[in-house]
């Protein structure tokens, strides 16, 4: 902690302004809070370490609604725990994003109508680091906003000096282990970007494509082939057939002619064929897909690669020179004049991969590459969680984890960019390869030269848990803080980032796990279930909510739909709610210091504790209880929504009315419940902030008049409970709630004051009289009371007098014809749902619609029939 932390703070304000004004007070207490040195963590602190590293955002990137839901739970795990006496470090830092960053300038070089080669690569490396000064990291000024109480001190990048010595360390190693090595494959190819690039950044959408099937072979050798890339044929070096395919056995080893080529391929015959599918015969082209390169491995065919880097044409002078789109038409052309095209589907919709990064169609490509064997580490990766070193929440979701680390393919680590980590290997003029590590000189002298390659983005992001906090180097905060608590991330990248962190955690750190749970989230979706994008017109910026609602309105909303694994819909009248629920917090806050509510001293003891005092500080145990609970499963749905229900139902409805009339009596009883609503407030406001920080600091610190509510005591459950004062208050609840239904039923105004007569002796609610007359407006009896309704509750009675109030005979009337027409809803129903013609023919869903309307008369006539009852004779 900053000296700043240690400096008393200046008195707080004894009254609170009347509405709360978000804009007003989130920044200032942010600033605040990074001035005091609150969320610094201390590596030589006794107390025990509780660790999250932030999923870093890529450096191009701005808050999204996923980033604020994730940062929200992060945040609130780790204020929590902070507040529970841990040295709580959540690190922050981004991701350098090598495509993203990379395209980035080279947008902008193109308005300048220059190239990145025009450049060179070390002018264009500088140029990114300079752009990345200039615009990279907006979204941390967002994080702020949102409120994260990150450790800024040790804000990392991934492109750092620190992190690029840790990429280049663990590079050696693994080279030395022979578990990188460097081998031509295939991959998938961007045309545009001019890189190899992975999984994650493949985005599959439904295309309109073209299938056709091509007649390959002469005479009685011949086959029938579909594609849907028919310029690809160009390359094809083999037939497949299933070697139990009748139909082509006596084809299986020969040699037939490749239609618009001067080449003869052989027939073979491969298991992976399905002779189900189309023909049963599959074109193999081993250098442009990766099942047609493990056959041709399999087969010791030829790889004939027939395109370009640009996804343009290579071979075959009528098509050379062609983009491939351009090429598939001109060959389909050719082939059908001719005679070689059997069929022709057109559109033929598909799934087909295109780039993340810039939405062009992914080509697969046979490329020399650098590769990770992951057998050894996947498998140490699987093993940690099976032995339960490591915890996946919720556990329906280990099955996911397994089937991706339990059949991993070696990783492709290699990118064709100029932005990023450079592999570490230096080629001699003899053919000689150096991996070279960051503590030794890189071999110099005519014709050595490093490889023009960087690493996969994911490979440096691999290593974060743990350089993040000075591996190689066995630092202070290695030592504290390693291995860290939790990784919260969404479901959607345990395969790409969360199993490869696995890897190289347990890989570089001797087997020490790089956190011991991965609590895995849903993704956002809006308010119907959709999908968040561009194109369905339904993204929301939450800096745009921040700004009308405040940050806690939308932290709430977002924690309150949190349930693991899950996905969460939102929308705007969620957040409009979460904004209200704030504005409640801050109005009975207000109401309570505006009467006396006090946290001085300790609380009186139980025998001067009123029922309703009891009750609400029996109730106040049990949520603390609860909420801790629900924090160690990570359901921070249910922990909000106890809260929630906690803080507005019990606390604000029902204790802070019921005091009313304690605090208008005066007394000792008025003394002691102040006491107790100060103690309520001061427990409650620190349950809820670590979800909502700021509304609760503003009046944490009003209330209590502490330095803050960041650095306080989390609340413990001091084990309180009172089963005989829940049930009297609950029976008071029941006696209020049924009273105020009869109003209701009756058209009386909330406030409308109407005379009765309680009659109470020898119930639990005797002592609750003058709070039930005062909640339910109820005024004296008087002179000339009648009883026109009684309603007998929970052992009492209340009688009341409604002559004066409202057209008894009006009521009756209109009541009857209410009554009528539901005894008329019922004889309908009743009467179809007894005809068995009707019966045998009415599909389910109309029965079923006749049966609800049944069971809603039948409601409607117990309910009109009850009021009816309740009413004064006319």
């Amino acid at each position: 902690m900053t000296e700043n932390a240690q400096q008393q703070p200046p008195a707080p304000d004894t009254e609170l302004p009347t509405q709360y004004a978000p804009a007003d007070v989130e920044g200032p207490l942010y600033e605040r809070w990074v001035e005091r040195g609150y969320f610094e963590a201390d590596a030589k602190s006794d107390k025990p370490p509780y660790t999250i590293v932030i999923p870093p955002p890529n450096v191009t990137g701005s808050l999204h609604l996923g980033h604020a839901f994730q940062h929200t739970l992060m945040d609130a795990l780790t204020r929590r725990k902070r507040m529970q006496g841990y040295e709580a470090l959540w690190l922050p830092g981004m991701d350098h994003a090598g495509i993203a960053t990379q395209n980035k300038v080279e947008q902008q070089l193109a308005e300048e109508g220059k190239s990145r080669q025009d450049l060179g690569r070390e002018a264009f490396v500088e140029r990114v680091w300079r752009w990345k000064e200039e615009y990279g990291g907006k979204i941390l000024g967002q994080m702020r906003r949102l409120g994260d109480g990150v450790d800024w001190s040790r804000e990392r990048f991934t492109m750092d000096e620190g992190l690029s010595q840790a990429v280049q360390t663990i590079f050696k190693k693994l080279y030395d282990d022979e578990l990188i090595y460097r081998a031509e494959r295939i991959i998938n190819w961007c045309p545009r970007c001019l890189t190899a690039i992975s999984d994650i950044e493949v985005e599959y959408q439904e295309d309109d494509g073209e299938l056709v099937s091509i007649r390959y072979g002469e005479g009685d050798e011949t086959l029938v082939v579909a594609t849907t890339r028919a310029e690809t044929m160009l390359g094809d070096t083999a037939v497949a057939v299933h070697p139990d395919d009748e139909r082509y056995k006596h084809l299986v080893g020969k040699r037939i002619k490749l239609p618009l080529t001067d080449r003869s391929i052989p027939v073979v015959a491969d298991t992976h064929v399905d002779p189900e599918f189309g023909t049963g015969a599959v074109k193999v082209t081993p250098a442009h897909d990766p099942n047609d390169f493990a056959i041709g491995q399999r087969h010791d065919l030829e790889s004939i690669t027939v395109m370009d880097e640009r996804a343009v044409i290579t071979v075959h002078g009528p098509f050379q020179g062609l983009d491939r789109f351009e090429a598939r038409s001109a060959i389909v052309a050719a082939l059908r004049s001719q005679g070689r095209i059997v069929a022709e589907k057109r559109p033929y919709v598909h799934s087909v991969g295109h780039c993340s990064r810039c939405s062009t169609t992914i080509e697969p490509r046979l490329s020399m590459q650098w590769w990770v064997k992951v057998g050894p580490l996947a498998k140490a990766a699987g093993d940690a969680v099976r032995d339960g070193r490591v915890r996946i929440h919720p556990e329906d979701m280990s099955k996911r984890y397994f089937d991706w680390v339990d059949n991993m393919h070696d990783w492709c680590i290699s990118r064709q960019l100029w932005w990023g980590h450079r592999i570490p290997v230096w080629y001699g003029p003899e053919g000689e390869v150096v991996c070279v590590g960051p503590d030794e000189e890189p071999p110099a002298g005519e014709g050595w030269h490093q490889d023009t390659d960087v690493l996969d983005t994911w490979f440096s992001s691999g290593l974060w848990p743990f350089s993040t906090l000075g591996w190689p180097g066995q630092t202070d905060d290695l030592r504290k803080f390693y291995s860290t608590d939790v990784l919260l991330t969404g479901h959607d990248i345990i395969f790409f980032w969360v199993a490869r962190m696995m890897m190289f955690g347990l890989y570089a750190m001797d087997g020490e796990v790089p956190f011991k749970t991965i609590a895995l989230t849903g993704l956002v979706r809006d308010e119907r279930g959709k999908k968040m994008s561009k194109s369905f017109g339904n993204v929301v910026d939450p800096l745009d909510w921040m700004d009308t609602y405040g940050s806690d309105a939308v932290r709430f909303t977002l924690a309150r739909g949190a349930n693991p694994g899950t996905d969460v819909p939102i929308g705007e009248d969620w957040v409009q709610a979460s904004r209200n629920f704030a504005n409640k917090i801050w109005n009975a806050t207000r109401f309570a210091l505006m009467n006396g509510a006090t946290v001085d001293g300790p609380l009186p003891a139980p025998e001067r504790l009123s029922a309703t005092d009891r009750w609400i500080l029996s109730r106040l145990n049990e949520t603390v209880a609860d909420v801790d609970a629900f924090y160690e499963d990570y359901q921070f749905a249910k922990l909000s929504d106890a809260l929630y229900h906690f803080a507005w139902d019990e606390v604000f409805d029902w204790y802070v009315e019921l005091s009313k009339t304690v605090f208008q009596a005066g007394g000792e009883p008025a003394e002691v419940s102040k006491r107790v609503l100060g103690e309520v407030l001061d427990v409650t406001l620190r349950l809820l902030h670590p979800v909502v920080p700021f509304v609760t600091e503003a009046l944490w610190t009003t209330l209590t008049g502490g330095e803050s509510i960041v650095i306080a005591d989390w609340p413990t459950d001091s084990g309180f409970r009172d089963a005989a004062a829940e049930q009297e208050i609950a029976t008071l609840q029941s006696v209020i709630t049924e009273v105020r239904r009869f109003r209701a039923d009756q058209g009386l105004q909330p406030g409308q004051r109407v005379p009765a007569r309680l009659t109470l002796d020898g119930t639990a609610l005797a002592p609750h009289e003058a709070a039930i007359r005062q909640l339910l407006r109820l005024q004296p009896e008087g002179e000339g009371f009648t009883a026109t309704a009684t309603l007998p509750v929970a052992g009492a009675e209340v009688a009341l007098d409604l002559s004066g109030t409202i057209d008894v005979a009006a009521e009756r009337k209109r009541l009857a014809k209410d009554l009528a027409a539901a005894e008329k809803e019922k004889a309908q129903a009743t009467a179809k749902l007894g005809n068995e013609a009707f019966l045998a023919k009415a599909p389910e869903n109309v029965v079923d619609k006749i049966r609800t309307r049944l069971a809603k008369a039948d409601e409607d006539i117990t309910r009109i029939t009850a009021q009816l009852e309740k009413l004064p004779q006319a």
